[in-house]
């Protein structure tokens, strides 16, 4: 599988109820773009204090690069980045391969 991780730092005056909606936004691709074998979110609850500002992370799992590839142009994707994208303070992006 590959995997495709996003991590997101919110600016200051991003309110939770809009938050939430991005929140929605995400977890609802899954249900709209075939490519996307599995999905996972989760807030920030380490007590380590390492986070950097970054509260989200989103794990998207696709079968193989070409189903990845496919997800990026998708106008859903796309929907979902221009709703975050005046939000966003920070943001980490990354895919790997798992591994045993």
């Amino acid at each position: 599988m590959l995997r495709h991780v996003v991590l997101f730092r919110w600016k200051p005056e991003t309110g939770a109820e809009k938050i939430r909606e991005i929140e929605d936004a995400f977890r609802a691709l899954p249900a709209k773009i075939p490519q996307i074998a599995g999905f996972e979110w989760g807030r920030d609850v380490s007590v380590q204090g390492l986070s950097q500002g970054f509260t989200h992370c989103f794990v998207v799992s696709f079968a193989s690069e070409a189903d990845r590839d496919g997800y990026a142009p998708h106008p859903d994707h796309a929907a979902f980045i221009a709703l975050s994208r005046p939000h966003v303070d920070g943001l980490v992006a990354l895919d790997y391969f798992a591994g045993a």
